[in-house]
């Protein structure tokens, strides 16, 4: 099997482990926009923020590491063994804290008592399976681990339909002490009890994995680990902080149900964000498993080039329909007053996803605090614009500002990689198929909004000018 078709092979079936979650999240999207005022939508956003940045500080870069080091490891099992105990014990140490500092962190927070206990039992439960999955990903069971994340999603999906619908609007289907103790008046909530539903049958699921190799913690691996990861866990802290913030400051700085309609078309987004993600799963660990082949360089800079042209069909694709979408997922036009937001969020997860696939440099050469330093970076800009242009441009700051920070890392990381792993990407290309893309959908989105003729004539010429420019090198991949 050719290197590009397994590359290609293993990220359809991540990326499917990915687009059926988020798809299924999307599906969610009119449900919980429908039930749910904007301004408890925005509670729904703030717990799932907060999940985003525990994950992230208690996870600490683990993954990634584990990815790093166990595809060199003569001795895999101690990688395995030392991170999943050195997770298992910050984990438990990490529970201590929040139970002694309970009423701080719940005033921090805001979030009532219930919630804030829902939250931290998924956040454990989620952490104690990142290296079952991740040992999953770096021993090629791809399918595996598409199955479990799909089991999950569905238990998720089933409950929020079981109990902010089938339950609310049916009652006398339900069972007697379902009805008992369901709180019409707490919707959200459950929402919140599905989570948790989900993240312990997965738990459940991947117990097997906790007894894969024999007990063993290697201090002087962790060391290492250590060392590689910490950085990630401040970049990933970074992220947090670009994608979240803006939600954050809009509910404080203008009003709840303004974020709540922001963060509601904020999810229109998600095919692209699905996309990016679906990438990076396949690209974490093909990345390291082939870096000592020989034309590694040229097969990232190939990679690079598809998924620019993916990303840019798929960006021209959701701006020409974006009132269709719209109209599809977000039923209640009290949301619809932020739509202006989608074009500028989707190019942003674009320039995401182009930032990953450049960032192969610096994990390949062991400078993850140079990613580090990047991240930082783009969470200043993304804090100090928000701040700055909140006050005088509204919500659309926010989605500026994501724009500019993500454009800024994908900038500055080429130009570092350029410098201490030169990979030959065709800039003139991928540039091209950019800027066409782009300004093709300001055409779409400016002169013919809602007219989808035009917005099938206009992908259609993108498409057209790709093949043209591709179709070689397409014919070539195809025949293996």
């Amino acid at each position: 099997m050719s290197t590009l078709k397994r590359f290609f092979q293993d990220t359809l079936i991540y990326g499917f482990a990915t687009v059926f979650p988020r798809l299924m999240n999307f599906v969610l999207v009119p449900l919980h926009t429908d039930i749910l005022p904007a301004e408890e939508y925005s509670v729904n956003t703030v717990f799932y923020v907060w999940a985003a940045f525990f994950n992230v500080v208690l996870t600490y870069g683990m993954e990634t590491s584990f990815f790093r080091f166990f595809s060199q490891a003569k001795e895999k099992g101690q990688v395995f063994s030392t991170a999943f105990i050195a997770l298992t014990v910050t984990t438990v140490l990490f529970g201590i804290g929040v139970f002694i500092f309970q009423d701080s962190l719940i005033a921090l927070m805001d979030l009532n008592p219930f919630y804030f206990q829902l939250l931290f039992s998924v956040l454990v439960l989620d952490t104690l399976v990142v290296v079952p999955f991740a040992y999953l990903r770096a021993t090629g069971r791809p399918i595996k681990f598409a199955g479990i994340k799909i089991i999950n999603i569905l238990i998720y999906v089933l409950l929020n339909f079981y109990f902010l619908w089938f339950v609310r609007d049916y009652p006398q289907y339900a069972p007697q002490f379902v009805i008992n103790n369901y709180g019409p008046k707490d919707i959200v909530g459950y929402i919140f009890m599905a989570n948790v539903a989900a993240s312990g049958v997965t738990f459940l699921l991947l117990l097997p994995y906790f007894f894969q190799t024999k007990i063993s913690f290697e201090f002087g691996i962790f060391k290492q680990m250590w060392k590689y990861g910490w950085p990630i866990m401040v970049a990933g802290i970074a992220f947090v902080i670009n994608e979240n913030l803006d939600k954050i400051l809009i509910k404080d700085m203008i009003s709840e149900e303004v974020m709540g309609a922001y963060s509601g078309c904020y999810k229109l987004a998600v095919f692209m964000t699905i996309f990016v993600q679906a990438f990076k799963m396949g690209a974490e660990p093909f990345f390291f498993n082939h870096s000592q082949k020989e034309n590694a360089r040229e097969t990232y800079a190939e990679i690079l080039k598809y998924f620019v042209i993916c990303g840019s069909i798929i960006f021209l694709i959701l701006v020409s329909f974006i009132d269709f979408f719209k109209a599809l997922v977000i039923r209640d036009p009290e949301y619809w007053m932020a739509i202006g937001i989608v074009p500028i969020i989707l190019l942003a997860n674009l320039f995401l996803g182009v930032y990953h696939n450049l960032s192969v440099w610096y994990k390949l050469t062991d400078k993850t605090r140079t990613g580090m330093y990047i991240s930082i970076f783009g969470a200043i800009i993304t804090i100090l614009l928000n701040i700055a242009l909140i006050p005088v441009m509204g919500f659309m700051a926010a989605a500026w500002a994501t724009l500019v920070a993500y454009g800024g890392m994908m900038l500055i990381s080429y130009f570092l990689g350029k410098k201490y792993y030169p990979v030959p990407y065709n800039v003139k290309k991928i540039s091209f198929y950019l800027l066409l893309s782009v300004g093709l959908s300001i055409l779409s989105f400016t002169f013919f909004r809602e007219n989808y003729m035009a917005g099938i004539a206009i992908t259609g010429g993108f498409l057209l000018i790709v093949f043209s420019m591709e179709r070689k090198q397409l014919y070539k991949i195809l025949s293996q």
